[in-house]
């Protein structure tokens, strides 16, 4: 049924009744049945409430099995808006006005601040108790409002909206994108299509589960296929090869930042890695450097697959192939779910091999931002086609490669330096472990090219010795001005490594 599932309902009917759906470290697993009839206990639960499709019903609970259950039951009879349990009571105020909540999802006994904006704001709080001896993830919820009837009640339609989530807004107000069950489906879909997903996969999640990727990639895109997941409380390198052990892992997908630790550890679990063949490993929503693919590959015998996602294609755009296709590093792909052009200033299709802008259509891809003319007027061509914001090629065969973000092209004194390109050979230095270039405001340049670094342990590197290091392999005017070496980079939530605003963040403006 799960083969063209255009709704949350029909997705998760993909798994035999007992096989497993959702485990967690040292739980009891969740069967698809039990899956299937906590969603459909939710639904009921608030639709008895008065709450109903297309009603906003923010969730603000840790990573774990609960809140990928959670998200699953709420979604499928209402529209689920996942929030990051480490906001502020002001980024909390924010979100909370700016969904039009009509109920905020916590954990009994939760102290988050969004409990107190909530209450401020006349948004009800429903408390959820985890039920671990029913299964990972199932619980119970207590709702502090009277009965009523929803307008619309039972579960929802493809075109209702499934998930809300607001854009990283690094440099302008965040924008809300709302995703329909048409949309999650088909990406979860995609991804399934792309990594072969079988019931026989079983996945470990460390991704945070109020962003795209965790959501998709993370849980839908196997359950799909009536695979299983194992939900973690978060990602901990420290915990990964205990994680690895138990859950028996085919896969697991993560952002470059969390190889990179997990590799840090990984000389250590020679034996659990051996005992655990990996069929592949993902990495997706920032660029993989290829140093550290080459090292992932050696150390787990297993291809890593680099994804190309953003929040507003409901995650998956590229994909690299599996074997026996060819994958490269650098490269993230071929086009996997929706069509992907490249294009000029005015959106009209360039040649292949020709750098111009990333463009995307397709049943994955949002109708729109919410509420906002403007973004859209900026992110829809008059052929319909939605613009990223990156900028890339495509070679003959299809593969995409992304040169950088539009917005992220350091200008100095007009000449425009992609920091993807600084940053790969500054990790080809055997000392550096981590690399982020980023423009630094210059008071006669514009911008000037700079570099965070974070060296291998042990190792010792002077801003000299690197500088000339860099020169001897690129043009003088992409060689950084200045080098700062850190003992970690700012990441955002995710853990993504972020080039805007990094300069403001490290005191150099």
């Amino acid at each position: 049924m799960a083969e063209t599932a255009t709704t949350l309902h029909a997705l998760i009917q993909a798994g035999a009744d007992e096989a497993t759906a959702l485990s967690s470290p040292g739980g009891v697993p969740l069967t698809f049945a039990g899956l299937r009839a906590l969603a459909e206990r939710t639904v009921r639960d608030f639709n008895a409430h008065g709450i109903g499709r297309g009603d906003r019903v923010a969730i603000v609970l840790d990573n774990g099995p609960e809140m990928a259950a959670a998200f699953m039951a709420v979604a499928a009879g209402t529209t689920s808006a996942p929030l990051n349990p480490a906001y502020k009571s002001d980024e909390f105020t924010f979100y909370l006005n700016d969904l039009g909540a009509k109920v905020l999802v916590v954990a009994e006994g939760s102290q988050s601040p969004a409990i107190r904006v909530a209450e401020s704001l006349g948004v009800a709080v429903v408390r959820l108790t985890p039920t671990p001896t029913e299964g990972a993830g199932s619980f119970t919820l207590s709702f502090p409002i009277e009965g009523g009837t929803p307008e619309n009640g039972g579960y929802a339609e493809p075109g209702d909206i499934a998930l809300v989530l607001h854009t990283s807004g690094t440099t302008s107000r965040p924008k809300i994108v709302p995703l329909s069950q048409r949309n999650v489906c088909a990406s979860a879909r995609n991804i399934r299509t792309a990594l072969a997903f079988t019931a026989q996969d079983r996945g470990v999640n460390i991704m945070p589960l109020f962003h795209i990727h965790g959501l998709i990639a993370g849980i839908l895109a196997p359950l799909s296929a009536g695979g299983q997941v194992c939900c973690t409380p978060g990602f901990n390198a420290l915990k990964f090869f205990g994680w690895m052990s138990e859950a028996r892992p085919t896969w697991y997908t993560a952002v470059p930042t969390m190889h990179q630790a997990i590799l840090g550890r990984a000389s250590r679990n020679r034996e659990t890695i051996e005992a655990n063949p990996l069929r592949f490993i993902r990495s997706s929503s920032s660029s993989m450097p290829p140093q550290v693919m080459k090292e992932i590959e050696e150390t787990f015998g297993a291809p890593l697959i680099e994804a190309y996602g953003m929040t507003e294609a409901a995650h998956q755009m590229a994909s690299n192939p599996l074997p026996p296709k060819p994958h490269y590093p650098g490269i993230v792909g071929i086009a996997a779910g929706p069509e992907i052009a490249i294009v000029d200033h005015d959106g009209e299709p360039l040649p292949v091999g020709e750098t111009g802008e990333i463009v995307i259509r397709g049943n994955n891809v949002m109708a729109g931002y919410e509420n906002n003319e403007k973004a859209n007027a900026d992110a829809f061509t008059p052929q319909g086609w939605f613009r990223t914001g990156d900028q890339g090629t495509l070679s003959p065969e299809g593969y995409l490669t992304i040169t950088g973000r539009l917005k992220e092209i350091i200008n100095r004194g007009g000449e425009k330096i992609s920091p993807r390109e600084v940053d790969e050979i500054l990790m080809d230095h055997p000392s550096v472990s981590q690399c982020v270039t980023f423009a630094m405001p210059h008071d006669k340049l514009g911008e000037d090219v700079a570099a965070a670094i974070v060296l291998r342990e042990g190792e010792h590197l002077s801003e000299k010795d690197l500088r000339s290091f860099a020169s001897e392999r690129l043009a003088p005017f992409k060689v950084p001005s200045t080098i700062m070496f850190l003992d970690e980079i700012p990441k955002g939530a995710t853990g993504k490594l972020q080039r805007i605003g990094l300069a403001e963040k490290l005191g150099l403006v």
